[in-house]
């Protein structure tokens, strides 16, 4: 079975498995975090690179961390590749930070991610009732399922709506031009500035958030997560009625004190002692 067959075959069983159909996948964050568990974290890494999955074999967790970047659809495919490499257990071959070795477990990754993102039965669902595919087909895949026109293409090629020349060509387009060109520059601008903040795992945050609210974490925890000042997360805390508890101080009644026997005839038998004098500890000696 080739890289891509193996690729194709794990995005159709993950969306069967749970539930998401051929439809375009929203917020991708959350559809990794709620579907399997798994940690995930926008972060603010070097340029050249895109992202990672850490594994702890010890306790069988798992965390991906992905670049924010004014390149949303980047970072979705990045996402979805790292994904790819879990679905495989890739632990010794993932390393989505160098895109240039092209092995066969980036090749099944990248697969992975290509139809996870824009199955082809979903595409074909979403082109049943055009006509002619043009560039303005290619922006509206590329705008429906928030993907790049490059990966578009190759869809479009794959499920036989364009030939190999035509692909090529399209490869060569970006998001910015399409979404220029067609009419949806806010939406993907809206789109740059989300994918380009930081973001904390939900359930880190969400531990996080408890535990201000049980008063054993400060506010500076929180925003330390999330990348952000204090004084905003304390108003957004504010805001949703989320305030620490405030615990009483237990204190002890004199009476409830045990009793603790003194021996008070030694006690006065110190007191009463004569005062030894004091041996000089050095310097210039009296006169």
């Amino acid at each position: 079975m080739s890289a891509e067959t193996e690729g194709c075959a794990a995005a159709i069983r993950f969306r069967q498995e749970h539930r998401l159909g051929v439809q375009p996948l929203g917020d991708l964050i959350a559809i990794i975090e709620q579907t399997t568990g798994i940690d995930v974290a926008v972060l603010d890494i070097g340029p050249d690179e895109h992202g990672l999955t850490m594994r702890d074999p010890e306790r069988n967790t798992m965390f991906i961390g992905v670049a924010r970047t004014q390149h949303p659809m980047r970072q979705r495919s990045t996402l979805a590749h790292e994904l790819g490499h879990i679905q495989f257990g890739d632990w010794a071959d993932a390393d989505a930070s160098n895109w240039s070795d092209r092995s066969p477990a980036e090749i099944r990754a990248d697969a992975f991610a290509r139809h996870l993102l824009l199955p082809l039965d979903g595409l074909r669902e979403f082109l049943s009732d055009r006509g002619q595919i043009t560039e303005s087909t290619l922006s509206a895949v590329v705008q429906r399922f928030v993907v790049s026109p490059a990966l578009a293409a190759i869809a479009l090629q794959k499920a036989g709506y364009i030939d190999n020349r035509t692909k090529s060509n399209w490869r060569a387009l970006s998001t910015p031009q399409l979404a220029v060109r067609f009419g949806w520059i806010d939406q993907y601008q809206a789109m740059q500035a989300d994918s380009n903040r930081r973001r904390a795992p939900q359930k880190l945050l969400a531990r996080a958030t408890k535990g201000y609210a049980e008063g054993v974490l400060p506010a500076q925890a929180i925003a330390t997560l999330r990348g952000s000042s204090v004084e905003i997360v304390e108003t957004e805390l504010q805001e949703a009625g989320i305030t620490p508890v405030e615990r009483p101080v237990a204190w002890a009644d004199p009476a409830d004190l045990p009793d603790v026997p003194v021996d008070w005839a030694t006690l006065d038998a110190d007191l009463g002692a004569p005062d030894e004098p004091e041996e000089p500890t050095g310097g210039i000696a009296p006169r």
